[in-house]
């Protein structure tokens, strides 16, 4: 398919934004199933697309840890998982919809707990959940051109609260779909995209996931490679939301809400990988426009995207 690819400044604008305003547009419907979903509110992509949105947008966990990780790059040029560890305490605002294995996590890292201890035995063999992922996208842009810092730079990102193999595995194939995307010049095509991914994953929980989601075809429900907080069933779940919808963001993160379940978590997972390829420019203004806006809200974010794109990422 023809896209006509943006500059690099919109790209990553489009990444942090896009990720964020998945977030917030996704929270209100998390947890719900996908036939409640439509029965209560109809058609997302009908709902996305009233341009007389009247409620503000309010970011998630995802969002603030994700802003974390890029505040850290920013400053240091990489990650280092304690200073991470003690972003995540600063930024910390329990309201934002953490689980409660988490908040005892961040509640150590405020209080200077023992948060190490707790990483690796809240969760059964140190948590397989998307958590990782759904904050790894600054990582992607940053060290977009070299493979080898990507993975490395998404395993420390992932260390503080995820130390399961499938846990940091998807969070390296989030981040190098977001790094894929962002420098991609011509054309999009879905199966060599896939194959890419596919190609990095060292499990065979995403690795089969990602193979499943490159047969897919557009009669087929995303569904079926699940939508729940286990990685290797949200994360090549969102990845396929995006590559099935790779011209649209508004189809792309409509697509993630409709299923249900995790719906924050895909959303903003699929919204970082449309915007590092469509750009902020193909973000829906009145969706932007309504993306919270306090201390740490929308021009903040758009000024951490700015400040990305200087950190060397070599």
């Amino acid at each position: 398919m023809n896209l006509a690819p943006t500059n690099l400044e919109d790209r990553f604008l489009g990444c942090i934004l896009g990720h964020a305003i998945g977030d917030a547009v996704g929270a209100p419907f998390e947890g719900i199933p996908a036939d409640v979903v439509y029965r209560q509110f109809g058609s997302i992509h009908r709902m996305l697309s009233n341009p007389n949105q009247s409620e503000w947008f309010y970011y998630t966990d995802d969002t603030e840890m994700s802003f974390s990780v890029a505040e850290v790059l920013i400053e240091d040029g990489e990650i280092d998982p304690r200073k991470l560890a003690a972003a995540f305490g600063r930024n910390y605002h329990p309201g934002r919809g953490y689980g409660p294995g988490t908040r005892a996590i961040l509640d150590a890292m405020r209080d200077d707990g023992d948060w190490e201890e707790l990483a690796n035995t809240t969760f059964p063999g140190g948590s397989l959940g998307n958590g990782a992922a759904m904050r790894v996208a600054p990582v992607g842009l940053v060290f977009r051109r070299d493979p080898i810092a990507i993975l490395e730079q998404a395993r420390r990102s992932a260390l503080p609260t995820h130390r399961h193999p499938i846990g940091i595995d998807a969070a390296q194939v989030l981040a190098a779909g977001v790094a894929y995307l962002v420098q991609l010049r011509g054309d999009f095509e879905r199966g060599p995209f896939l194959q890419a991914l596919r190609a990095i994953a060292r499990t065979d929980e995403v690795s089969y996931a990602l193979r499943i989601a490159s047969k897919l075809t557009p009669d087929d429900s995303l569904g079926t490679l699940g939508h729940g907080l286990e990685a290797h069933r949200s994360v090549p779940t969102a990845i396929a939301c995006f590559a099935m919808n790779p011209g649209s963001y508004l189809d792309t993160i409509s697509a993630a809400i409709s299923l249900g379940g995790d719906t924050d978590t895909l959303a903003a997972m699929a919204g970082a990988l449309s915007g590092a390829w469509l750009g902020a420019s193909a973000i829906p203004r009145h969706l932007v426009d309504r993306l919270e806006n306090g201390a740490k809200g929308r021009d903040y974010l758009a000024s951490l995207a700015m400040s990305l794109m200087q950190c060397p990422g070599e």
